[in-house]
């Protein structure tokens, strides 16, 4: 009799209390690949007055860009001033508060499944590699934290337009494959090139998320430089995504 190899099969997911998933064949649970928690040494502040409430700590290796992004967002009107950070690294314990909180009876969803269209679960969040930064705008004007309005407001546009020029793209665009809720807020760092200091490094961390679910607005290393010289322009309205993913 000839015998058939056996098949790794990675073992379920312990997400919350009763929450037990299954991860799929490329690793993925409810849509999110694993990520793994950046060490402490690796993090750096965020420019002062950048992080609402808790502070914010990024990736040492994000940190330039971002206050270069910060630095020509003040020069803009209607953008001066009002980009900040609503959630920036994040442990992965704090991320199972964060995921595990708003799952049951009388809560934002009925399950682990409903939840994850909004929120990474824990160990699958773009968040705890310290290259992910939530953006929100102040004054608020009447745009929720993480809802997809802030794609209509100044600073929100300003950013889709102009974000990859300083190394960031989106991670969850509208109708994305991963069936993860369109999140305008949410971008990552890649670096605007591959031979910009520490890109290298992030790029491997995104390797497969890149190549499988590519972002948009995605670099590339053909990623437009003329992006950086046009910041003090602000685009017209976006598209709206579908209905079913404009809402969180």
């Amino acid at each position: 009799m000839a015998l058939v190899p056996a098949i790794a099969v990675a073992a379920p997911e312990q997400l919350c209390a009763g929450q037990l998933v299954q991860p799929g064949p490329d690793g993925r649970v409810l849509g999110h690949l694993p990520y793994i928690q950046v060490g402490a040494s690796d993090l750096v502040p965020a420019p002062k007055g950048f992080a609402l409430g808790q502070p914010c700590l990024i990736h040492r290796d994000a940190a330039p860009d971002l206050a270069r992004l910060l630095h020509a967002a003040a020069g803009v009107p209607g953008v001066a001033g009002q980009l900040r950070a609503i959630s920036c690294y994040r442990t992965i314990v704090h991320q199972r508060g964060v995921f595990c909180s708003q799952i049951g009876p009388g809560k934002r969803c009925a399950d682990a499944a409903e939840r994850a269209r909004a929120v990474g679960p824990p160990g699958f969040s773009e968040h705890a590699t310290g290259y992910a930064i939530d953006f929100g705008i102040r004054p608020s004007r009447g745009c929720a934290d993480v809802d997809s309005c802030i794609a209509a407001t100044v600073p929100g546009r300003w950013l889709l337009a102009n974000a990859p020029g300083f190394g960031f793209e989106l991670s969850f665009p509208s109708g994305n494959a991963q069936n993860v809720t369109w999140e305008p807020w949410h971008w990552r760092w890649v670096g605007n090139a591959i031979t910009a200091r520490g890109a290298s490094r992030a790029r491997a961390v995104f390797a497969v998320a890149r190549y499988s679910f590519p972002a948009s607005p995605a670099i590339t290393d053909m990623t437009d430089r003329r992006r950086v010289a046009q910041v003090d322009r602000v685009p017209a309205l976006p598209p709206k995504p579908p209905a079913k993913l404009a809402a969180r």
